[in-house]
């Protein structure tokens, strides 16, 4: 979207629209109209300039309301997001392997690459 560059959809980032917010979503999984973009600065800024979310989501307001992108910079820079209140050091073992043939929080038949795309 930012660079216009075409590339396979697992190398991408979907992006959704919420409550005016733009959020990743790296699960492919939250309903609704999508936008995907290369998960990198350049492709992000390229993207804001542009104002291509506002066209590709088709928001509202035809670009003159401004679209709150924190929630995807944040993912997107890398920027540590803050941990529920109820996560301990146990919180990230949830996906672990409990067994040889069995993941924690994982489909089955799901790859090693999607895996990598899922975030805390």
């Amino acid at each position: 979207m930012g660079c216009r560059k075409r590339a396979p959809v697992t190398d991408l980032l979907r992006v959704v629209a919420r409550s005016g917010a733009l959020v990743p979503d790296p699960r492919r999984r939250l309903p609704g109209r999508g936008a995907s973009l290369h998960p990198t600065p350049e492709c992000l800024r390229a993207a804001e300039r542009r104002r291509a979310f506002v066209r590709a989501l088709r928001l509202p307001g035809g670009g003159s309301a401004p679209v709150e992108a924190g929630p995807l910079r944040a993912h997107v820079l890398g920027a540590p997001s803050p941990a529920p209140a109820s996560a301990g050091p146990e919180a990230g073992d949830r996906d672990r392997t409990t067994d040889r043939n069995h993941t924690v929080g994982s489909a089955p038949g799901r790859s090693a690459r999607r895996e990598q795309d899922v975030v805390g």
